[in-house]
């Protein structure tokens, strides 16, 4: 059974090389580098078996991105503390949705007008859209990057819709189809990344009700959050856009 590997970094500038990955489930260091085949070199290493294999990488790679913690204690912060982060954000919030629908849509208003009318409606007065507002004409970005099914769940449709309304108070939204991430090895993730320093990641149950947030401030895994955002807005697309191809597609 293959290992489920992730690439956790790099001080490569040109090709990648050397780098460290992660095994998603034993929690084992993957190093990747120049191999160590030298006969001279070789008999100088203790404890080396006849199935071992050495490579050579430079100090700095594991200083930058090796765990620092055996086990890491997540840092699960509340909803009201959340909430804190987009008062007190410098420069910009970001975020990206993978789920297939979300419980609290649902449960809103909201949704149940799109159901029944086709165009969902929005209240400008509360208080997301107005600490939104606030923050875009500061001058600060705040924008997501949601995945999309084809063809898409009810719950995506409504959130299409409603990115007009986001980005009325100044958001950024943009859109993937499933395929295009997939391709571009998004993970099946939800979170908020602050100021590239802090990554909200939000967690969910089988019923996409919201479970918990968690706060990460290592350096190796904000790194790997602010690639997956770059990687996301490269080939996301701005919403109207996708929305003219999501009709042509139906």
């Amino acid at each position: 059974m293959a290992r489920q590997l992730r690439f956790t970094g790099t001080d490569s500038k040109v090709d990648g090389c050397p780098a460290l990955h992660t095994d998603e489930t034993t929690g084992e260091v993957v190093v990747q580098g120049t191999p160590l085949t030298d006969p001279a070199d070789i008999a100088q290493l203790q404890h080396f078996g006849p199935g071992d294999a050495a490579v050579v990488v430079p100090r700095e790679l594991l200083v930058n991105w090796a765990p620092k913690e055996m086990t890491r204690v997540p840092e699960i912060v509340t909803r009201q503390e959340l909430r804190r982060l987009f008062e007190t954000f410098e420069h910009s919030a970001w975020r990206l949705e993978t789920r297939r629908g979300y419980a609290s849509d649902r449960e809103d208003a909201d949704y149940r007008a799109f159901l029944e009318t086709g165009s969902a409606p929005c209240d400008f007065s509360e208080p997301w859209f107005a600490t939104i507002r606030r923050q875009t004409d500061a001058g600060k970005t705040v924008g997501r990057v949601r995945v999309m099914d084809a063809p898409p769940t009810q719950e995506q449709l409504f959130l299409l819709d409603y990115s007009r309304h986001n980005a009325a108070v100044g958001e950024d939204i943009r859109y993937l189809w499933r395929e295009q991430a997939d391709q571009a090895r998004l993970p099946a993730e939800d979170f908020w990344l602050f100021d590239s320093r802090i990554v909200a990641l939000l967690r969910f149950d089988e019923q996409d009700n919201w479970l918990d947030v968690e706060l990460i401030t290592e350096p190796a895994e904000v790194v790997r959050y602010a690639m997956i955002r770059d990687a996301a807005m490269h080939h996301a697309v701005p919403f109207q856009r996708f929305a003219a191809q999501a009709d042509k597609a139906n």
